[in-house]
């Protein structure tokens, strides 16, 4: 049985092809690198990072393009207002984004490329599609794609052509400012845009003047150009690409091309914070750094954005990012018990932390198959801690507790979590709660037993564990 995976075009759970002459093809859109990314943006990358690793796990190879939007309107204004090159304005932030995947153990995508990079490729398709009177050039030199030439548009995201009044809202319900048009109401949307005093040297020669490309453009040449042209059998995305992004894209390559351009779409749902849509007025884009200061580790904050059903909201709380840590902790504790039979130590554990999948995943078979029925990570989640529950390593020997470590370890690795990282856990408590700590330690030590209870509950109550020691104390955030 293959991997079975919602598709969004369908409306229903298709199975993946399993048996192929070719790696899956597996393209997902990546990031406008203007800025650092944040938990939004990271939580559809890493349900795709998840995806990808249970594909591998179950034994398929893949080959994932993630691409990188390195020139559109906001690249080429935050870069003006910097006073920097687009090339180097948008380097910067693709090495921090770089560097926040590797902290949150994302796979590097088999292939990256860049929008700047394909450039003369976007060309070349925006020429096809003018020759083929699905896109015409306007006086000012910019070229727009005919909607009405295309008689299958808005069957991605199921909008008739009635509802087609404008490209300015996605699919999600917001303001479409991935690329600003000029005008309000109309269908046809950009490939070409004509160059703007605003744009600065950020330009390009074309057949129509000077000018770049439209945003929704770079997608389809990009695939073209990883996949050789070639129908691709899986694209991911969040769920405000599904209009208009990924229904311009497959605008564009079939008019282009004559043929299909995808045969399954996977899509994430929206992330809320602490009950509330995050925006810049609310002050809650969180960034990995911004958590990470406040002493939460990439591996609670991945954990956290793949714990729930990737197809419906998540409410990211910081109670959910203290409840990440404990299951965190029950994870190593499990993992240490098994260790424990075998003779080994936590160092070991990476040996079984594999894609190489046991023949029967056995007690974990129900979380194994969890993940294979269209990515359900927390029945998967649910069913391994139903297997801790039930202590296994005191009715296993050494042998049956290393195959327990194989299945769960691989598990792991389908999930990308990596266990017994806790020197990145540790932070600095605030001073009101060391000091509640220190006075729960005198209180101990003068024997006042009533009063380091009441401390000690104070301090749970805040999120902080005391671990005593012959000489002193250890505060841990839950």
């Amino acid at each position: 049985m293959s991997v079975q995976l919602y598709d969004t075009h369908s409306r229903s759970v298709q199975a993946l092809p399993s048996e192929s002459d070719h790696p899956l093809r597996f393209y997902c859109c990546g990031p406008t690198v203007y800025g650092p990314a944040h938990i939004g943006n990271f939580r559809t990358f890493l349900i795709q990072d998840t995806l990808r690793r249970v594909l591998e796990v179950d034994g398929y190879t893949v080959k994932h393009v993630r691409n990188i939007t390195d020139v559109d309107d906001k690249t080429i204004r935050r870069s003006q207002e910097e006073g920097l090159p687009l090339n180097k304005f948008t380097a910067k932030w693709t090495d921090k984004f770089h560097a926040d995947c590797t902290a949150l153990n994302m796979l590097p995508p088999s292939v990256e490329p860049s929008a700047v990079d394909h450039i003369p490729q976007q060309i070349a398709l925006v020429e096809q599609l003018v020759a083929k009177g699905h896109a015409y050039a306007t006086e000012d030199g910019s070229v727009y794609f005919r909607v009405s030439s295309f008689d299958n548009y808005g069957s991605l995201s199921k909008l008739k052509q009635r509802e087609l009044q404008t490209q300015n809202e996605n699919s999600a319900g917001e303001l479409n400012d991935a690329d600003e048009y000029d005008r309000e109401s109309v269908t046809d949307f950009a490939l070409w845009k004509s160059r703007k005093p605003e744009d600065g040297d950020n330009y390009w020669q074309s057949p129509w003047g000077e000018g770049r490309p439209g945003w929704h453009l770079e997608c389809s040449a990009m695939v073209d150009s990883a996949f050789e042209g070639e129908t691709i059998d899986l694209h991911g995305g969040g769920i405000d690409l599904c209009f208009p992004h990924h229904e311009n894209e497959i605008a564009q390559s079939e008019c282009a091309h004559g043929h299909a351009f995808c045969n399954h779409w996977f899509h994430s749902a929206h992330l809320m914070v602490e009950g509330a849509k995050m925006s810049k007025s609310l002050g809650n884009l969180y960034t990995l750094d911004d958590l990470r200061e406040k002493g939460f580790s990439p591996m609670v904050v991945r954990y956290t954005l793949i714990a729930g059903s990737y197809r419906q909201q998540l409410n990211f709380t910081f109670d959910g990012l203290h409840a990440s840590q404990s299951a965190l902790l029950k994870l190593e504790r499990f993992a240490e018990s098994l260790l424990a039979v075998t003779g080994e130590d936590k160092a070991a554990m990476p040996n079984y932390t594999s894609k190489d999948a046991p023949a029967d995943f056995g007690r974990l078979a129900k979380a194994w198959d969890a993940l294979r029925n269209n990515l359900n990570t927390a029945a998967c989640l649910g069913a391994i801690f139903g297997v801790i529950g039930s202590n296994p390593a005191a009715s296993l020997d050494a042998d049956g507790a290393r195959e327990l470590l194989k299945a769960f370890g691989s598990l792991l690795y389908a999930l990308g979590i990596n266990l017994f990282t806790a020197e990145e856990t540790k932070v600095d408590a605030p001073e009101n709660i060391l000091a509640m700590a220190q006075q729960r330690w005198d209180a101990k030590q003068a024997k006042d037993w009533a009063k380091a209870d009441e401390l000690r509950d104070a301090l749970l109550a805040e999120g902080w564990v005391v671990k005593d020691r012959k000489d002193g104390f250890d505060l841990e955030a839950q």
